[in-house]
């Protein structure tokens, strides 16, 4: 069975804003939800900058009685879990719920409930610590919580691929559709930005600044100096073309390829050869049955990395190389990096499809390549296909490709 895959809904926690609504406004507006971290104190570190959610109230998606049960990602979840639904207009009630799930992405998972657990259990021991702990440190809670709150009673899982998380999800959760074992599946990811998660990187001398020059996302930009962290979750809603039609949904898009491919580096590094991340987008666009020349835009992983970007914008460069360059855009300019940022950039790209815009590059002002990339205001356009990256370190490459629906 191959059946198409389209996107009926979405629904977002960002820190551009929550819901579908004030994230595309900030989105094409340029607006940057990057700013000096107030969740705690920075002032022990060289990096300060952070794209927080803020003004997210999780009792305004979440009943009261499990609220207080979840972790702040789990909440982060359920709420676009809740909101992608509510989108999509599907009736929960009327819907066959064993034909309905979720597929999470996410890198880390909840790290303040996991730092928490380990700081009471190696100083107080097992007995002090709180029970209700304990099942929020598995990567799974978070699509576990939105799955018991919505009741969803098909496909429940969680991937983990660094910063290709999310893109490997959608990916999945797609394939599952496509091959009929489920209807309809939220699918995306998240992750949050803790002090624990926030330590890590600074020390691993993942974040801007990695010189003595100004910190800031630079996606890129000659002057990169490494990605500013992230938090924040994004979950699509994606249906078979059947379903949809059967209850007369709005379809935003439909999602047409996928690819991934992997190449050898260190755990916490990337290769030199842009390979990996060509053969990623030649799978996406061959599934598809798309050429290169048929892309009109891209959004990009670039995050501000040294090697990262120049790795990616090396891929690009080699992919369309005998073909008019599309737009290139890089969310993460905006966002920071959530490693499951997937989710929301796979949003945006479904927006951008829709609404015929696309988004502008943060923080760019020397580019390091010739690509078309976009600068300064969003570009209108029309937008028939467009791909979606993702390069984890490591060496794990992803691409989606979104087109519109006809």
């Amino acid at each position: 069975m191959s059946r198409r895959v389209v996107v009926t809904g979405m629904g977002l926690v960002t820190p551009l804003g929550i819901g579908r609504k004030a994230f595309a406004g900030n989105l094409f507006d340029g607006g940057c939800g990057i700013h000096p971290i107030q969740g705690f104190d920075t002032a022990p570190f060289r990096s300060h900058l952070g794209g927080e959610v803020g003004n997210f109230s999780p009792a305004d998606f979440i009943a009261p009685r499990t609220l207080r049960r979840m972790d702040r990602l789990s909440q982060m979840v359920t709420a676009s879990a809740r909101m992608a639904m509510d989108d999509a207009d599907i009736d929960l009630l009327e819907a066959d719920r064993k034909r309905l799930g979720i597929v999470m992405g996410t890198a880390f998972g909840a790290t303040d409930v996991a730092t928490q657990f380990a700081g009471t259990l190696f100083t107080e021991g097992p007995r002090r610590v709180n029970p209700i702990l304990v099942p929020n440190t598995v990567m799974n809670a978070p699509a576990g919580h939105a799955a018991i709150e919505l009741g969803l009673r098909g496909i429940n899982t969680t991937l983990n691929h660094r910063e290709a998380s999310a893109e490997t999800a959608i990916a999945f959760a797609a394939g599952q559709i496509r091959q009929g074992r489920a209807d309809v599946l939220l699918a995306g990811g998240g992750d949050i930005l803790s002090p624990f998660f926030f330590t890590m990187l600074e020390r691993f001398k993942g974040l801007s600044p990695q010189d003595r020059h100004t910190e800031g996302a630079r996606p890129f930009d000659r002057h990169r100096n490494g990605p500013v962290v992230g938090e924040g979750t994004g979950l699509l809603c994606l249906e078979s073309l059947d379903s949809a039609r059967s209850r007369g949904a709005a379809i935003y898009c439909e999602i047409v390829g996928w690819g991934m491919s992997g190449t050898p580096a260190p755990a916490n590094d990337w290769p030199d050869d842009p390979a990996g991340l060509v053969v990623a987008m030649q799978k996406a666009m061959a599934l598809a049955g798309v050429r290169p020349v048929d892309i009109d835009t891209v959004s990009a992983a670039a995050s501000g990395g040294v090697k990262s970007d120049r790795l990616e914008a090396r891929a690009l460069e080699q992919v369309f190389k005998d073909a008019e360059t599309p737009a290139v855009t890089a969310v993460k300019g905006a966002i920071g990096e959530n490693f499951a940022s997937g989710g929301i950039r796979a949003a945006a790209m479904v927006l951008s499809i829709h609404a015929g815009i696309v988004p502008p590059t943060l923080g760019l002002e020397s580019p390091i390549t010739e690509l078309d990339v976009v600068t300064a205001d969003a570009r209108k356009m029309t937008v028939n296909h467009g791909l979606v990256n993702a390069c984890a370190s490591g060496g794990t490459f992803a691409s989606l490709l979104f087109s519109r629906y006809i």
